[in-house]
């Protein structure tokens, strides 16, 4: 309304249906699709011991984020949001995610933000992922932005944490939320993950929050051996469960399922995400 974006450009030339969708849903609530699926988990098991005989340090969560960001490298429209009844493309892929430094329920949390240009390899992937977690335990002295700004907001009395909450939902949706803000925000990104696995716990579907841009969120659970039927025979698999709630209005049903098609065909094989993708998919103007 004021002004352009820092976080992504209008698009002026979607689909008539879904400039319709995006009036109508007004909420993220109105538009939540949910989705469960599962991976199977000896290539990843096998991938993950070539790398930590190269001395890398891999695990699941660095697949599905790797494999998540190729993804919408290659499908753009996922990379976009809803604003004000208005749908936006992303110039970068951003990826949040919560840790915890150690599993006792006194130790606090800390959110992590990530930017990728999405031709990125697994390898710089995982790099990245390792370096900031690393920065946020091993060799954290102080809060990171993220957690200094949260806890601004929440040393702030209740009564008037609202009304600054409102004003700046306000100013969001009008383009006018400062771009520190934007930068620090763990809402304003493509898509959050949250790894149950590591707490021992089946995935959940996680909401998405009315505040800031986030319209993919994706939840590993642990994982578990299972039985698989194959040509009249039955096999006992070790396969993890995963699950994505996404808004709706700023792509169709048929896009998010030829997406997610790919993502179970690059999961099915880690190794194909060392090669770097030449040129991510732009989206319409």
């Amino acid at each position: 309304m004021f002004g352009k974006r820092p976080d992504g450009r209008r698009l002026r030339t979607v689909e008539p249906m879904q400039l319709i969708t995006g009036v109508i849903m007004k909420k993220r609530y109105d538009s939540m699709n949910m989705y469960e699926d599962t991976f199977n988990c000896d290539a990843w098991d096998t991938y993950i011991k070539e790398k930590e005989a190269e001395g890398i340090k891999m695990g699941y969560m660095h697949i599905f984020i790797a494999g998540a960001v190729r993804m919408l490298a290659k499908w753009p429209r996922l990379n976009r949001f809803v604003m004000n009844g208005k749908i936006y493309a992303r110039p970068k892929i951003w990826v949040s995610f919560t840790i915890h430094p150690e599993l006792h329920i006194d130790c606090p949390d800390t959110t992590i933000k990530l930017c990728f240009e999405g031709t990125e390899t697994i390898l710089e992937i995982a790099d990245k992922i390792n370096e900031a977690i690393r920065k946020e335990t091993v060799l954290r002295t102080e809060e990171n932005d993220t957690d200094k700004m949260a806890r601004f907001f929440t040393a702030i009395p209740s009564c008037i944490l609202n009304v600054i909450a409102s004003i700046l939902m306000w100013m969001d949706r009008h383009n006018m939320l400062p771009k520190a803000i934007i930068d620090f925000s763990p809402f304003h990104t493509s898509f959050y993950i949250t790894n149950l696995k590591s707490l021992g716990i089946n995935h959940v579907f996680h909401h998405t929050c009315e505040f800031g841009t986030n319209g993919l969120f994706f939840a590993m659970g642990k994982e578990k051996e299972v039985p698989v039927a194959h040509k009249g025979e039955v096999s006992v698999e070790k396969h993890m469960g995963f699950s994505l709630v996404s808004d709706e209005r700023f792509c169709d049903g048929l896009y998010y399922a030829l997406a997610l098609r790919e993502f179970r065909k690059i999961m099915k094989n880690p190794k194909v995400l060392e090669t770097p993708l030449e040129e991510k998919v732009e989206d319409v103007e």
